[in-house]
């Protein structure tokens, strides 16, 4: 009897396993199949992506080979050749053209793309800093002081990582415009801050030391002027 009370229980339980695979068995299908074809096209997008990378890397590549062979027309050509591609080499390629008119002379042009890269939201916040040193750097060659200041004070507080490169080209443009007061001043932060790499803090030194040098010419020829009124 027990017997024919567990073969009616088992046919139950089949009997709901049953309706229960026709109501969500399609649905069970359905999502595998999902999976199966969303993780194939998930691998072949990453592929088409890395295929697309590589191409760039070689056109940039080749268009930095052409710039160091003189040949600065075919390289920026190349460069062009980037635009719209994927990947962070539109923003380098963007940076080397800027770099490109600056080894041709033309600073204020290159100065603006700069600029333009500095503003642009869309580019990472490290290219960003780095294209604002290089417009600094280059507007320190005008000797307008406040516009290197413009540019790079905000990077130049505690805690800012590139302060170090954006507190040495400002001290370098406050030279170079005859505020000593100003270059003192950042090269004391220069040489107080412990973070400093070794490569500014010897060229900061030097700095120092021309600054120091000229004081004391300076100081030189004043007395000996007043010798002379003697």
């Amino acid at each position: 009897m027990s017997d024919i009370f567990r073969e009616v229980d088992e046919d139950i339980r089949q009997e709901k396993y049953r309706r229960l695979w026709d109501r969500l068995g399609p649905w069970v299908i359905a999502i595998a199949v999902l999976i199966v074809v969303g993780t194939g096209g998930y691998r072949g997008w990453i592929y088409w992506q890395k295929g697309k990378s590589e191409a760039a890397g070689d056109v940039f590549y080749e268009a930095v080979r052409l710039s160091e062979a003189g040949d600065t027309a075919a390289a920026q050509a190349k460069l062009q050749e980037l635009n719209g591609t994927t990947g962070g080499y539109p923003v380098l390629a963007r940076m080397r053209e800027a770099s490109e008119l600056a080894l041709n002379g033309q600073k204020e042009e290159a100065i603006a793309a700069f600029d333009a890269i500095a503003k642009d939201g869309s580019v990472e916040n490290a290219l960003q800093d780095i294209a604002k040193l290089r417009a600094g750097f280059l507007a320190a060659d005008t000797g307008d002081y406040a516009a290197v200041a413009t540019r790079l004070e905000p990077m130049s507080g505690i805690g800012e990582p590139f302060r170090a490169g954006a507190r040495e080209i400002l001290a370098l443009s406050a030279w170079k415009a005859g505020d000593m007061e100003a270059a003192r001043k950042w090269i004391s932060m220069i040489e107080e801050d412990t973070g400093t790499p070794s490569d500014i803090s010897r060229r900061v030194a030097i700095l120092s030391d021309v600054i120091s040098a000229d004081s004391g010419n300076a100081g030189e020829t004043a007395d000996s002027s007043e010798g002379t009124k003697q």
